[in-house]
């Protein structure tokens, strides 16, 4: 399948960044959400990160006007009709993913591939709400999408090797490193980041060391670019939490058990920089 068109459900942080680097590759790249506000904001974050990259001479300012021109945004999930790929890019909820999933089955054309943003949720259990489990795919982008060459290539049990050979050289053609996981909670990156972020609020819940000295430590220890709980609050508290509860309930296993800390920040709305409280204070 020569693939032309893409669609991309949802316009959150995922979202704009898979339609910012599909519609900068040359395809033709329509952007769905639910509400015009969301479409919106999409669209201006779109136009202000290509602005950012001409302003570093990384592209041109003609490619900014070239890409935003193969951008097009509806709010109707039928509308997915035309995408040769479907990348869904909602939040992390099995419920709201599956429904989704069942809409793109009904309305999309048969040869169509539908992919998954998912950071940790089952494949096969998306897959199987379908009529097309084979062409039923996670397609696990890094954040910021722009930037970050790593896709994480998911297979469902069901996935047929066509679908993961398409996916798989659109990701290359993106300029992206696509590898491919099996399909167990977590996957690779969350399996193993996850658990170490919640491990540092562990080690701040009990009185280790100060959250700086926290992230000190692993920038300077370990060479990470940032320390846990600064990345945690890039992340999102509550997306890290929902990550911990799908490790803890998909391995049934204690050394995936979410800090209360942090299940106690999640409460309180301390979510991160998109909230402008986490770990840190940010200005909003």
């Amino acid at each position: 399948m020569a693939v032309k068109n893409v669609v991309v459900v949802g316009g959150g942080t995922m979202g704009n960044g898979i339609t910012h680097v599909f519609a900068q590759s040359g395809y033709e790249t329509m952007l769905i959400d639910i509400k015009q506000e969301y479409v919106d904001r999409a669209i201006s974050t779109i136009k202000k990160n290509l602005d950012r990259q001409a302003q570093k001479g990384t592209i041109k300012p003609e490619d900014v006007v070239a890409t935003m021109g193969r951008i097009t945004t509806s709010t109707l999930i039928d509308d997915a009709c035309t995408g040769d790929i479907v990348i869904e890019a909602a939040f992390e909820n099995m419920d709201v993913k599956t429904e989704i999933f069942k809409k793109l089955d009904a309305v999309c054309k048969p040869d169509a591939i539908l992919a998954s943003n998912t950071s940790a949720l089952p494949i096969t259990q998306i897959a199987a709400k379908t009529k097309r489990p084979d062409k039923v795919i996670g397609m696990h982008f890094m954040n910021p999408v722009p930037m970050m060459k790593l896709v994480e290539l998911i297979r469902g049990i069901a996935t047929s090797d066509g679908t993961f050979n398409i996916i798989n050289d659109t990701c290359v053609k993106l300029g992206k490193t696509p590898v491919e996981v099996a399909d167990y909670p977590g996957f690779i990156s969350n399996r193993l980041l996850q658990p170490m972020i919640n491990e540092a609020i562990y080690c701040l819940m009990e009185g280790v060391a100060t959250k700086e000295s926290i992230d000190t430590v692993m920038k300077l220890g370990m060479n990470h670019p940032m320390g846990p709980l600064t990345l945690a609050d890039f992340i999102g508290l509550d997306v890290c939490l929902d990550i911990m509860n799908v490790l803890y309930e998909g391995y049934s296993d204690s050394k995936y058990r979410p800090c209360p800390l942090l299940k106690k920040m999640v409460q309180a709305g301390y979510l991160g920089r998109k909230t402008g409280r986490g770990f840190y204070t940010y200005e909003k």
